[in-house]
């Protein structure tokens, strides 16, 4: 669902721009309260993931495609406001290298891709958790249903935003049935991607899963009549740290696979935003991506021939560009927080 230039005017890219803008700084000291040393790193690798995902197109109808929008499986793993940040280096990541999604709809792209599916996914995420069973079956079931409405959810916000500033003159209603209508296809994909990678996670390690928290809660025992926790039992600092890295580096040669090779098998159909804008007429005044000469535009390198190998070489530098940029983000992040807290106890003392 990556919007390029020309779809949307001035005035509302502009303003599309400034809610993206804010919702990143928002993110940016809340992930502050979300992210540690542990869980800094495979937000980057989170990242990296969803670019590669998000390279394996998978048919929805006839002649039609859809991929991963990410929100709700990088809210539920690393949370909400790190969710909005890794879908942002993603966008950006693809916008500047690879020429998708147009660069004066970056701010159009981040809202409706990253902060939508994001709130919403999470939204229904935690309110299901609250009514369900606290088992990993229920966190699994949840993610499931978030990731599935958000989906419909970005195709009826980037509706609005082109009801308010498109540049072609369509019927709102007939872009509406049709972005919704392939996007319950696509948000069936998405759920379930969500789904098997969450439970897969929580399989491993269920304490890295931001979502399923509130699995780890302290055990209680009755003593004297009351109810209190149960003492914690040590904690295994560098066995942890290995299983860490085990995890972060499972997930990263996972994501170059997917992105190196799978990748070469999805489908070459149009996504369900490119499919409705050329049936209904929306792309006419779409312009030439300004990173169009990109020695990697289209997802492919410049000078190689040989269409596998390209495509594949892409989907490995972007991955590794991604992890880095996206791990630097974070630890930078990270290191606020870290700071914050030293500033701060003096203070206390």
């Amino acid at each position: 669902m990556h919007v390029p230039d020309g779809f949307i005017n001035a005035p509302v890219s502009v303003a599309a721009g400034a809610v993206a803008a804010a919702a990143v700084a928002v993110s940016l000291r809340g992930a502050r309260r979300e992210l540690d040393e542990r869980t800094a790193p495979l937000a980057g690798l989170v990242a990296a993931f969803i670019f590669a995902v998000q390279m394996l197109n998978f048919p929805v109808a006839a002649g039609t495609s859809g991929h991963l929008l990410g929100g709700a499986l990088a809210a539920i793993l690393v949370g909400p406001y790190t969710g909005v940040l890794c879908v942002s280096v993603v966008l950006l990541m693809q916008g500047i290298l690879f020429a998708d999604g147009g660069l004066t709809a970056l701010g159009v792209n981040i809202t409706v891709m990253g902060v939508v599916t994001v709130v919403l996914s999470y939204a229904v995420f935690r309110g299901l958790l609250g009514v369900l069973p606290r088992t990993r079956r229920s966190v699994t079931a949840a993610a499931f249903a978030g990731a599935l409405l958000s989906v419909p959810g970005a195709a009826t916000a980037f509706t609005a935003i082109y009801a308010i500033g498109g540049t072609t003159e369509v019927s709102i209603g007939k872009v509406f049935t049709a972005m919704v209508g392939v996007h319950v296809l696509i948000g069936l994909g998405e759920a379930a991607i969500t789904a098997a990678t969450v439970g897969a996670v929580i399989a491993v390690r269920p304490d890295l899963v931001h979502g399923a928290r509130a699995l780890a809660a302290p055990l209680k025992l009755r003593v004297g009549g009351e109810l209190v926790d149960a003492p914690a039992a040590p904690a295994a600092a560098p066995a942890a740290a290995r299983s860490t890295r085990t995890v972060w580096a499972t997930g990263l040669v996972t994501a170059l696979v997917l992105a190196g090779f799978v990748s070469f098998y999805a489908s070459a159909s149009p996504d369900g935003l490119e499919k409705v804008a050329a049936d209904k007429g929306i792309d006419r005044k779409a312009e030439e991506h300004a990173a169009a000469g990109s020695p990697l535009a289209d997802y492919g390198v410049k000078d190689v021939d040989d269409a596998r190998l390209s495509g594949g070489l892409a989907g490995v530098i972007g991955v590794g560009a991604t992890v880095v940029v996206g791990t630097g983000v974070f630890g930078v992040v990270r290191r606020r927080r870290s700071d914050q807290r030293a500033a701060a106890a003096p203070s206390a003392v």
